[in-house]
């Protein structure tokens, strides 16, 4: 008798964090095995897959191996064979991996073959760009601490639904920090007026009712909000079809305080009203 465990890959760059998300696992009750070889993989799932096993939840980190290139043939047969996989995939920029490294005095992966570190971790990251094509969940790590990724984790993983479906949450950022790396739709929100050249608002954030009040007060925020609720009554079904389990939503402004916190917590809640379980996360507004 064949009982299919929930299965989960953990791959991406070396020193994003993938042993921080595997330990994060284990401590949920995830059988976690580290560094097997892809071709055995398929085997892996059918012994954990049989009756008595005990495996209900099982976790392979996939380091970044010269056989790692297996891994998305080894996840398209286990697909197909009606395997419910989900792949994380453990991102950060080069600047943040370097200085990683620097403090760890590990020798990367692909030191061998390249001219330097920065060398090695770009050959790395063109080298991982099919895995990443596969992945259901991107993190960048880049401005997480090891108990932030922690917490990342734990919220994605520590509640199963029931009917499977899609987690989606909406974030808020700066641009002046950067585009987030772990977003599958990025939205700009710098065509509204700056709730920072109001004096008295400026301090506030958009979790205020003052700077929400006044964002929402353009005719333009409201026509926006409409029409992307529209877009996503049609994105949101699709993405369910093929499967999606994650779904990132960034709204962004200059800073990431006022307008994109503001938009985020207006569209996360008119998402909601739809029975839709949504979550928020303001990466840049205590900056």
């Amino acid at each position: 008798m064949s009982l299919q465990p929930d299965f989960v890959v953990v791959t991406g760059l070396s020193g994003a964090g993938r042993s921080t998300a595997a330990h994060a696992l284990e401590d949920l009750g995830w059988f976690v095995i580290d560094n097997l070889p892809p071709s055995l993989v398929p085997g892996v799932v059918e012994l954990v897959s049989t009756q008595g096993s005990g495996v209900k939840k099982l976790a392979l980190v996939a380091g970044t191996q010269r056989y790692q290139e297996d891994l998305v043939p080894a996840l398209a047969q286990l697909r197909e064979n009606g395997s419910r996989v989900r792949v994380i995939f453990l991102d950060a920029s080069t600047d943040v991996l370097v200085r990683r490294y620097d403090d760890t005095r590990r020798r990367h992966p692909f030191d061998e073959d390249s001219d330097s570190l920065i060398d090695a971790i770009e050959r790395e990251r063109i080298f991982l760009d099919p895995v990443r094509v596969e992945a259901d969940m991107a993190i960048d790590t880049g401005d997480l601490t090891t108990h932030d990724l922690k917490a990342r984790v734990v919220d994605a993983f520590a509640e199963e639904l029931s009917d499977k479906l899609m987690q989606t949450t909406l974030m808020s950022f700066g641009y002046k920090h950067g585009v987030p790396r772990d977003a599958d739709l990025v939205f700009d929100c710098r065509f509204l007026a700056n709730p920072h050249w109001v004096p008295e608002l400026r301090s506030s954030t958009g979790l205020s009712e003052g700077v929400s009040s006044y964002v929402f007060s353009q005719d333009v925020a409201q026509a926006f909000v409409e029409q992307i609720l529209s877009m996503f009554k049609i994105l949101f079904p699709a993405y369910l079809s093929e499967g999606k389990a994650y779904l990132t939503i960034a709204f962004g402004c200059t800073g990431g305080k006022h307008r994109s916190v503001a938009m985020s917590e207006f569209v996360a809640k008119a998402i909601s009203e739809d029975g839709r379980e949504v979550r928020t996360r303001h990466r840049d507004i205590d900056r």
